[in-house]
């Protein structure tokens, strides 16, 4: 039997096939990675809304697994991990109703206060237990009420289903992964369902709402035209994997208990895997989220907004002529003073696309900070204001669950900004393990193989397999900046 998998893994500005072969004999299995095919994830404004090009990004899945398919011949599985929230409406004959809108839309500004004049936001919390983000899947449904679109609408997938779909076709289930579920706003966290009265309360059609499925489920098959196309020689089982990207992350994490992580990438999730949802009022308020995980566990977490801050910024000096070299960036930003200017990663303000730049210098000015004048400052000041978040949501996490913390682990591609790893690993105060880089597409590997039986066990038992031959270095805390100028730093943003 085959043991290579292919795991597709989209995210916000790109997507690749990964194909994971698990190697080793038993008791000493370990996965080798190999991205096969990248592909652009470029949204596209259409009459006025930000929208996802879904058909795009259903070629390039044909088109890495027919590379796939080609360096390696028969494939054992293939999951689909990406981002959250997003999803497609179908009409009764389950075809798609448009492109899915992205989350960064403005359709959504407003709505979680309507939402709280029906259900209190304190309720919505005991039920859900999601921090607010305007971009919830609930949120955009209320925000699309009164539409054709919504009224024609007989069903929802969120997007790694709804391309999961596209691969099975007819004989596919059709359903909604747990873990990416979760982050709708209409599933009960705690009985990990859908939570049919109070999407009826707001207005949501409950028979919008799929079956739910967990991570090792097969949806189905790889449709015999779609296996044609791709040139795959035999039936090919399409699997369930954590098909959040995070969950998927997550699990590829070599951690312990004791661990606090950080998967690092456009956004940043930051949290500690738990055994069930905290949902305290002062969880809420601190506006921390508890998402599904794989094997019943919760993602107990706050979204930070990650790279998207440096990636930006980039953008608009690329746009302006110059070559934004990322290196060059970040060794400038070592040699700049550190904590000069800080703001808040989480504020909304840094939510949408374009002038990044202008909006970080907009917020120092506000705050009554110097304004940073070069890049190098500007990039200083994202490295430290990412970190101080870190260290905000690692200690808060760990006061509101009562879980001790000894390690950050950093995961994604973050993990390889070795300046924001030496800078978390001082804010926190805690050793940061960096790696593995490929996180997401490793835990689906994982899931996968142990959903065919090339693996078994427990999370420890796949986190075990996950770590061999990775590559992961450990950060010190250094004190070059001591304890109390990270203090004053988070000060001056209250």
């Amino acid at each position: 039997m085959s043991r290579a998998f292919a795991a597709v893994d989209l995210g916000a500005s790109s997507g690749r096939v990964v194909v994971g072969r698990v190697l080793g004999a038993p008791g000493e299995e370990r996965v080798e990675l190999d991205e096969v095919h990248r592909f652009a994830n470029e949204p596209v404004v259409v009459d006025g809304t930000l929208q996802w090009d879904v058909l795009a990004l259903h070629r390039g899945v044909l088109a890495g697994l027919r590379e796939a398919a080609r360096r390696y011949g028969t494939l054992a599985g293939v999951g689909i991990d990406g981002w959250a929230v997003d999803h497609g409406l179908l009409d009764a004959d389950g075809v798609l109703l448009g492109n899915p809108v992205h989350y960064r839309d403005a359709r959504t500004d407003g709505v979680p206060e309507r939402v709280f004049a029906t259900v209190p936001a304190a309720e919505l919390y005991a039920r859900n237990g999601l921090q607010v983000q305007p971009f919830n899947t609930v949120f955009q449904l209320v925000a699309a009420a009164g539409t054709a679109r919504l009224a024609a609408a007989r069903g929802l997938l969120l997007v790694p289903d709804l391309l999961s779909a596209w691969l099975t076709g007819p004989t596919g289930a059709r359903g909604a992964e747990v873990t990416n579920a979760s982050t709708t706003g209409l599933l009960d966290v705690r009985t990990r369902t859908w939570d049919a009265d109070l999407a009826a309360r707001l207005g949501i059609d409950p028979a919008l709402l799929p079956p739910l499925r967990e991570p090792g489920t097969v949806i189905g098959h790889v449709a015999d035209d779609v296996r044609a196309a791709i040139g795959h020689p035999e039936p090919l089982p399409v699997l369930a994997v954590g098909s959040h990207d995070t969950a998927s992350a997550v699990v590829g994490v070599p951690a312990g208990e004791r661990a606090a992580y950080v998967s690092c990438g456009t956004w940043s999730l930051v949290g500690l895997e738990l055994d069930a949802p905290v949902l305290t009022e002062a969880s809420r308020l601190a506006n921390f989220t508890n998402e599904l995980g794989v094997d019943g566990t919760v993602r107990y977490l706050r979204n930070v907004m990650g790279l998207w801050l440096l990636e930006e910024c980039r953008r608009a000096w690329r746009d302006a002529g110059s070559a934004a070299d990322l290196a060059e960036l970040l060794a400038a930003a070592a040699a700049a003073e550190p904590l000069r200017t800080v703001v808040d990663a989480d504020d909304a303000v840094f939510l949408p696309p374009g002038g990044m730049p202008d909006r970080i210098a907009a917020q120092a000015a506000r705050t009554g900070q110097p304004v940073p004048g070069t890049p190098g400052e500007v990039v200083r000041c994202i490295v430290d204001s990412l970190a101080l978040a870190y260290r905000r949501a690692v200690g808060e996490a760990a006061a509101l669950s009562g879980r001790e913390v000894d390690v950050v682990h950093v995961v994604g591609g973050g993990s390889q900004n070795v300046l924001l790893c030496r800078l978390t690993a001082d804010a926190t105060g805690l050793p940061v393990v960096a790696g593995p880089v490929e996180a997401a597409a490793l835990g689906n590997v994982l899931v996968q193989a142990r959903a065919v039986g090339a693996l078994a066990g427990d999370l420890r038992a796949l986190r075990a397999v996950g770590a061999r031959g990775q590559q992961l270095t450990r950060y010190e805390p250094t004190g070059d900046v001591d304890a109390a100028a990270w203090t004053q730093a988070e000060a001056r943003l209250r």
